[in-house]
């Protein structure tokens, strides 16, 4: 990746549309499980979103090999998608910005008491 695709994020477009396409060539439920795991996992993300590739690489990977297996989604993914999802996310490192900004806060407060 070069600056000017970093900068711009044509990469993530890039690599977004390719998850979109793959996705499409799941069956239906799938593919609505798909979008409700994508919706949630985006506040997880950092700025550019760049943390959350892997992790939705790996999740639509799990999709792919579990309907080509046969099974259900809520075999795979159960009845709590929201509950997967942040678990996922938490299993990852990932932080929403409410974390982020809630630990600079923090960090802010003890500097100017002292600590």
């Amino acid at each position: 990746m070069n600056f000017w695709e970093r900068i711009t994020g044509s990469d993530m477009t890039r690599e977004l549309k390719a998850f979109e396409s793959r996705a499409q060539k799941l069956p239906a439920d799938y593919q609505a499980a798909w979008g409700i795991i994508f919706a949630n996992l985006l506040p997880h993300g950092d700025f550019t979103g760049r943390n959350l590739m892997p992790i939705l690489d790996g999740v639509l990977g799990l999709l792919e090999e579990t309907a080509a297996d046969g099974q259900s989604v809520q075999e795979v993914l159960g009845d709590d998608i929201k509950g997967f999802c942040s678990a996922l996310a938490g299993e990852e490192g990932a932080k929403t910005y409410r974390d982020k900004w809630r630990e600079q806060l923090n960090n802010n407060i003890a500097k100017k008491l002292g600590k």
